[in-house]
């Protein structure tokens, strides 16, 4: 049976902190703190908009998000400053274990796609800087159900785009909210836990598998579908 694989894109595949060395050069030594509120403020600014219905594309959450963490810390930038910076935003680097970690993918054994926040045309964009788009079949993206991750919905749809079920099909993402929702919408889902400072949510859901880099991602989810298909009388989210 061929898996399934939806990766998620921003933090997972690409950086989102890769602005950090330019932010340096506008905002000093409050580069790394900085770059930490926007991403903070980005994500919960799309929960919110979900929440209230009131969608609009991920780049503006990311707008509005780069507006606060000026204001949060004090940092007066021009329209021309932020501008650049969201020009960037687009052109995000990949992490050193993406391309190596997609590219051994097996295409027999794994059927991959992008899945994002981000709107198709963002999202491709990112991936062809990165040269990363040549090794997934698709992109995925929750715009055009104009809500966000973790809303069910968006996980369903994932699955209609790539004509997979939810027992064939893995999330691979390193924000516990995504692999959260994931679980909860009954797919399996690996958390991708690069720092050893990374945190999982304490909730009753715990993720599929757990890895610290994308290296050899397929041989660890075959691995771990053999034993979860051998314990078919464990619930699917527990590690076993």
């Amino acid at each position: 049976m061929t898996i399934t694989l939806a990766f998620d894109v921003y933090g997972t595949l690409i950086d989102t902190h890769g602005l950090v060395k330019q932010l340096g050069v506008l905002v000093g030594d409050k580069a790394q703190e900085f770059s930490n509120s926007w991403r903070e403020k980005q994500l919960e600014y799309s929960f919110r908009r979900a929440l209230m219905k009131s969608y609009l594309p991920f780049f503006e959450c990311t707008r509005s998000a780069l507006e606060y963490a000026c204001k949060l810390h004090q940092v007066d930038l021009s329209t021309e400053q932020k501008s650049e910076l969201l020009a960037l935003y687009s052109e995000l680097p990949a992490f050193s274990d993406t391309l190596s970690g997609l590219s051994a993918l097996d295409r027999n054994q794994f059927n991959p796609y992008a899945f994002s926040n981000g709107t198709e045309v963002a999202v491709r964009k990112l991936l062809q800087a990165s040269d990363t788009e040549q090794y997934l079949l698709d992109v995925v993206s929750v715009d055009d159900l104009q809500t966000f991750k973790p809303d069910p919905a968006v996980y369903d749809y994932f699955l209609q785009r790539s004509a997979a079920t939810k027992e064939q099909t893995w999330l691979i993402s390193s924000n516990p909210f995504d692999v959260i929702g994931a679980l909860n919408f009954g797919m399996q889902a690996a958390w991708l836990k690069r720092s050893g400072a990374a945190l999982f949510d304490d909730w009753e859901l715990s993720p599929t598998l757990v890895v610290n880099s994308l290296e050899n991602i397929g041989e660890q989810i075959l691995e771990k579908s053999a034993s979860v298909s051998f314990h078919s009388g464990l619930p699917k989210c527990q590690i076993s």
